[in-house]
């Protein structure tokens, strides 16, 4: 072998050498716990925090989660609304319209219960002592745009044509009132101001306008005034 064939393998390898320790030092490097760093205040230096910091939200609005803690129970009603629709109506429209409403507000219930837990907030709302007040007998106000217990009763006696229009009567009225809750909570000052809070509130207006309007061309469309 040639002077300079020994001097290309020999130059080969220290160029592997070098690659291997510099893969390893990477490996070694990647495998330490990054550090955790809090930036200052304006004019003042960062802080290295220990490597078990967690981060935590910050303190939620009352409004927001009293606004959370009502649309779980507003929300459970719309999916009782639903429930009646397979064993009380054989219109395929509302069928698939109802299976919609279902999943979508079922899914949002388990949202608002996990913003809730992740704040370590109640899912319900404590109610304060009344001195000589039943409250298990007490009806309290229900929310904008609730059906009552009247309501309820007469579309769950109801079957097909009725049951239909006191569905899409009741669902818009429901709708309605949500949309009332979502414009209170951001007319509270401070309120809204969390990102998925803001997220989950302006998607749930957005979707149950499209909805509104979607029943509304339903009711008219089965309205006896537009049949003659």
């Amino acid at each position: 072998m040639s002077p300079l064939h020994k001097q290309g393998i020999f130059c080969i390898t220290l160029a592997a050498i070098s690659l291997y320790s510099c893969f390893s030092q990477g490996q070694q490097t990647s495998s330490q716990k990054p550090a955790v760093v809090q930036p200052g205040a304006p004019g003042t230096p960062t802080k290295k925090l220990p490597a078990s910091t967690r981060a935590t939200l910050p303190p939620p609005s009352p409004a927001d989660v009293a606004f959370m803690q009502d649309m779980i129970l507003h929300h459970a009603q719309a999916v009782e609304m639903t429930a009646m629709i397979l064993t009380h109506t054989q219109n395929q429209e509302l069928r698939s319209l109802g299976a919609r409403i279902s999943s979508s507000q079922a899914d949002e219930i388990r949202l608002m219960k996990r913003w809730l837990a992740a704040r370590e907030e109640s899912l319900a709302k404590e109610m304060p002592p009344m001195p000589g007040m039943d409250m298990a007998r007490e009806k309290m106000p229900l929310m904008p745009g609730m059906l009552t217990t009247e309501q309820m009763r007469a579309l769950r006696n109801a079957k097909d044509a009725e049951f239909d229009r006191l569905f899409l009567q009741g669902m818009i009225q429901h709708h309605e009132g949500a949309l009332t809750m979502v414009k209170d909570l951001f007319d509270s000052a401070g309120a809204g101001q969390d990102a998925e809070l803001f997220d989950f509130a302006t998607d749930a207006d957005n979707t149950q306008r499209a909805e509104i309007r979607v029943m509304q061309a339903m009711l008219k469309k089965e309205s006896p005034e537009e049949k003659q």
